[in-house]
């Protein structure tokens, strides 16, 4: 292949499914779609974690972890792949490449690890409940946390670094719909082995020995769990896990299709499918997940819920009392405007601004204005004027 004359090219073209503009059309709507959903529903596990008390666990803490980091990540892609499919133009240019890449990659890593960290959670809620509190410590959390945020970004710098070092072919055509690393390998114009065995060896860090982790700890919940007498008990501890456990495979599935394959079958619409999966619909399916199958999640939103139309409904009372306090403001002022002009203040304006003044005020403001009006009105006889 012919190599590329500039170092730096102006940018790629994404073809994703332009060879279908019919499908592409269904895409962009089906995609904007999950897109809302997915900002939606995450957003609304954060908040609802945030406002519970209830909620300030471990569990929820992490999980709300989990829905900030599918809000960046759906928004690190989503964006651009509707503006390829909604025309003929599918470029994205250099910087926007690079910036796609290291952020979507950083977050993919991050959910890795975040996972295996949720089945630690997971394992000693389960497995070690009188020790759960001292072990899962508040410090322990954090530092938790910033070990996925940290560790997934090292990763995504040092691939990003890499990946953009390999001299590019003319074309900078690459058959997928983002930019992602074994397409951008696969239109790269020298020997990429060692790049290739360098993605193969950060899989095994972030992707198999992640899933090891997390597989090891199920199993030893799963133990833990069938020695519980109770029917009740081992129902309850099954469904704690059932959300985390479906979160992985979906999650884990879609990524070992995508990236555990050789670079000669990265090709066809198959594998533009399933990272359409894990990149869009798979976070938008996170927040429905966890709330079927969590009763505290389900009740928790119905108070967000209902709160937030408490709050509408107090905002429209508010915005009604102060459009009737401007009104009588008005009405005050108009009134008063016709008494000024005149010497004698008995006159049917006074007496319109008198009827007006103890028809919109009530109680000790009726009193106050009366007794405003009455003095202005014994001031006015005493020392007639007129106003220019």
């Amino acid at each position: 292949m012919k190599r590329t004359n500039a170092s730096t090219p102006e940018g790629f073209i994404l073809l994703g499914f332009s060879d279908q503009p019919h499908l592409e059309m269904v895409l962009l709507l089906v995609v904007s779609i999950i897109y809302i959903l997915t900002l939606m529903g995450n957003t609304a596990i954060i908040l609802v974690s945030y406002f519970n008390p209830k909620l300030h666990t471990p569990m929820y803490f992490f999980l709300s972890n989990l829905s900030f980091l599918d809000l960046c990540f759906t928004t690190s892609i989503v964006p651009q792949m509707l503006w390829n499919l909604k025309g003929p133009d599918k470029t994205i240019s250099y910087t926007g490449c690079v910036i796609q890449l290291f952020v979507a990659l950083g977050l993919g890593s991050t959910e890795c690890i975040l996972l295996t960290v949720m089945a630690y959670d997971r394992f000693s809620a389960i497995c070690r409940p009188l020790h759960y509190g001292v072990i899962m410590h508040p410090k322990l959390l954090q530092q938790l946390a910033a070990l996925a945020w940290i560790s997934g970004f090292v990763e995504s710098t040092v691939q990003t670094i890499l990946v953009f070092q390999l001299p590019l072919c003319s074309h900078h055509m690459m058959d997928d719909f983002m930019c992602e690393e074994p397409a951008l390998i696969k239109i790269a114009c020298v020997n990429t082995t060692f790049l290739e065995n360098e993605l193969s060896i950060a899989i095994v860090f972030y992707v198999v020995i992640p899933l090891g982790l997390i597989l090891v700890s199920y199993f030893c919940i799963v133990r833990t769990v069938l020695k519980i007498k109770s029917a009740e008990g081992r129902r309850k501890a099954f469904g704690t896990c059932g959300s985390h456990l479906i979160v992985v495979v979906l999650f884990f599935g879609t990524i070992i299709s995508v990236y555990i394959q050789p670079k000669s079958k990265y090709t066809g619409n198959y594998s533009k499918f399933l990272t359409l999966f894990y990149t869009v619909v798979t976070p938008s399916l996170n927040p429905l997940i966890y709330t079927l199958r969590n009763k505290e999640v389900k009740c928790a939103l119905r108070r967000l819920v209902g709160r937030v139309f408490l709050i509408k409904k107090k905002i429209f009372f508010l915005f009604l009392s102060l459009s009737f306090f401007f009104f009588k403001f008005f009405i005050f002022s108009l009134s008063f405007s016709f008494i000024i002009p005149y010497y004698s203040p008995i006159t049917p304006q006074l007496s319109f601004s008198y009827i007006f003044t103890i028809f919109l005020f009530g109680g000790k403001k009726k009193i106050f204005f009366f007794l405003f009006f009455f003095s202005f009105s014994c001031f006015y006889l005493l020392f007639p004027f007129r106003v220019l």
